[in-house]
């Protein structure tokens, strides 16, 4: 089969991501990737709305990427929106004129293919160790859950409370206070009722994240153990001690003071202390000694998808 390139791009709600690979029998090598935290879903996210500004960016930053495709003179692209677009009022003029101007097809994908992707990308890292498993992604826009083995999934489901949407909603002081943890903690007790009532059913015995908030709480675990994680490793263990350690070292401290926690990227700094409220809040549902992050997330389960059509159609 001769060689094949291929773009994913994965519009999330905070980051945009861009991944040029080339597709080979029994898998991918990447070629270049790239994120830029492009804050679609700020200014507006909670009104259902794209932001002027946040159009501005979302532009910019797509016909850097279209440019950058173009010089690897790929014609296969694969552009995903999630969450902010999903809900916009005016995600659709926001895809047409993507369309027009860009030359970009970007097909809007629901909450459930959402997940499946994600389970996908889980799969594809090696995360996966055969029992039942709880996974999770924290977008900025919305969060999913999967629950299911490395051969099936038995439950899957999208929620909009997502980081930006947990920011604007709650944390408005910082440090964050006690009462508005506890007023998160009740809204995602009431948001979630599905979900619980799905581990309860499924009884998973591990829990699996999938990149972002996850990954920037190895990086942190990492330097604080002076240790470097391994290039070309996909998924990392964090003890669940060690993830309580964090948490309550990000409780105690402002914007400034978290970026300066060896680690952190600029990028998280802002969510990190809602997503991390939201891993909290799932640890008193599930037992478990640490968390498995998987570094592959919606992004590689769209490149796994590609691969398996190659496969189909060669």
């Amino acid at each position: 089969m001769r060689t094949r390139k291929a773009a994913v791009i994965d519009m999330g709600t905070n980051t945009f991501h861009l991944v040029l690979v080339e597709l080979i029998r029994d898998g991918f090598n990447v070629i270049y990737k790239e994120k830029v935290p492009v804050k679609l879903g700020q200014g507006g996210i909670n009104q259902d709305q794209i932001a002027p500004e946040a159009l501005k960016r979302a532009y910019h930053t797509l016909q850097h990427f279209k440019n950058l495709i173009d010089g690897e003179q790929i014609d296969r692209i694969f552009a995903f929106a999630t969450s902010a677009v999903r809900n916009a009022k005016n995600g659709q003029d926001f895809v047409q004129e993507v369309k027009s101007r860009i030359g970009i097809d970007i097909k809007v994908i629901s909450g459930e293919e959402e997940a499946l992707l994600i389970y996908e990308g889980i799969k594809l890292s090696g995360s996966l160790n055969g029992q039942t498993e709880l996974m999770m992604d924290i977008g900025g826009g919305s969060v999913e859950f999967i629950i299911g083995t490395s051969q099936e999934v038995f439950w899957k489901g999208s929620f909009e409370i997502g980081g930006q949407r947990l920011l604007e909603l709650f944390h408005h002081h910082d440090p964050i206070l006690t009462a508005e943890i506890h007023r998160l903690h009740g809204y995602l007790e009431e948001k979630l009722q599905s979900l619980l009532q799905a581990i309860e059913t499924y009884q998973p015995t591990s829990l699996v994240g999938a990149s972002g908030t996850f990954d920037t709480l190895t990086d942190i675990y990492y330097e604080s153990m002076l240790q470097c994680k391994l290039t070309g490793q996909h998924a990392f263990e964090l003890p669940v001690s060690e993830f309580h350690r964090i948490y309550q070292l990000l409780l105690t401290k402002n914007r400034e003071e978290r970026l300066q926690i060896p680690g952190m990227i600029p990028m998280r700094v802002d969510m990190i202390v809602v997503a991390s409220s939201l891993i909290d809040f799932i640890l008193k549902h599930i037992a478990v000694e640490s968390i498995t992050c998987s570094h592959y997330a919606l992004k590689e389960g769209a490149i796994a998808t590609v691969l398996k059509t190659e496969v189909e159609t060669n």
